[in-house]
């Protein structure tokens, strides 16, 4: 019974939404164009090179390469296998939703198992560097210092959750011991053992990268729809209306921050609180590339309310220090 209420629920719901988006079509092409006009000078730019590049090096043992040099390291701090190494790296430099697709592409090599997938996905969501250093300080707070210190409480409040779930599952322990040339031999043993070509190897990137930054691009534009539709029916003062859109998409979330009349150190929280969490949109993209997987989403979840709040709590402490020192 309770099965049939919710494809019920789920039924009338998206028959509502089709008669939203037939009687209001200018917000919700507004909106598509808006995601279309996002992906394409954001999204696109940033992450199509170094999903590229992880592909192509993964299918020639990089992540092998690096996790046998920084095995000790990624051991002895997060309890983890030195190949979850590369997915931090890289999560780091392009940002969300990566870290999802990194840690997938290890899982599908075998180079991790779903337990230590699911727990790399905890503390691996960084937010892009150059969205909070320019998008986010600039353009919606205007303020270029106070960028700074939302990318450090970020950053270090995923730390602190990777030392949270630290015993969530520890791996299987190896030899400690860093040797450069087994570190290579790993790496060459991998690329032989995939057995693909650099042209092959080239093609299977694209297609994959192109797939997967698609999928992005669906779900941004879906959730910028629901937020329109939401916006049009419900009538909500600026600040919870900000609350709700960045709950579900942060970008829509961050533009509504920046036009409440609230101090900066307020606006800071609360964007620092909508990247860490990454607001719904980037749960359905990390599920979607999960999703034909044993990797598990519930961790993920979790953590990203531990991150919110962590990090919202670091800037309320931090941000009047910050701004004295400068």
């Amino acid at each position: 019974m309770r099965n049939k209420i919710l494809t019920l629920l789920i039924v009338l719901i998206i028959l509502v939404m089709g008669i939203e988006v037939i009687l209001k079509s200018h917000y919700v092409m507004s909106s598509v164009s808006f995601s279309l006009s996002l992906w394409r000078d954001n999204v696109f730019p940033s992450l199509f090179p170094f999903f590229v590049i992880s592909n192509l090096l993964i299918n020639c043992g990089f992540a092998s390469f690096l996790g046998e040099l920084l095995k000790p390291f990624m051991y002895r701090i997060f309890k983890i296998k030195g190949e979850a190494s590369f997915v931090l790296v890289m999560s780091i430099l392009s940002g969300f939703p990566s870290s999802a697709k990194y840690t997938r592409e290890l899982y599908d090599k075998g180079l991790i198992n779903e337990h230590e997938a699911s727990k790399l996905l905890t503390f691996t969501h960084f937010s892009n560097p150059l969205f909070v250093l320019g998008t986010i300080s600039i353009m919606f707070l205007n303020n270029k210092e106070v960028g700074i210190i939302i990318l450090i409480c970020h950053y270090i409040s995923n730390i602190i959750i990777s030392l949270i779930f630290r015993n969530y599952y520890i791996s299987e322990k190896d030899t400690l011991k860093v040797s450069l040339r087994r570190a290579f031999n790993v790496m060459h043993k991998k690329r032989l053992e995939a057995g693909k070509s650099i042209g092959l190897m080239i093609s299977d990137a694209l297609i994959n990268t192109i797939n997967t930054l698609l999928l992005i691009l669906g779900v941004i534009t879906m959730f910028l729809i629901i937020t329109s539709i939401i916006d049009q029916n419900i009538t909500l003062n600026l600040y919870n209306q900000s609350i709700l859109n960045g709950a579900l998409e942060i970008t829509q979330g961050l533009k509504y921050v920046s036009l409440l009349p609230i101090p900066l150190k307020n606006k800071a929280i609360l964007s620092t609180m909508f990247i860490s969490f990454g607001g719904l949109s980037v749960h359905m993209q990390t599920i979607g590339l999960i999703s034909d997987t044993k990797i598990k989403y519930f961790p993920f979840f979790v953590a990203r309310i531990i991150h919110a709040s962590i990090s919202g709590m670091l800037i309320y402490i931090l941000f009047d220090y910050w701004f004295q020192l400068l």
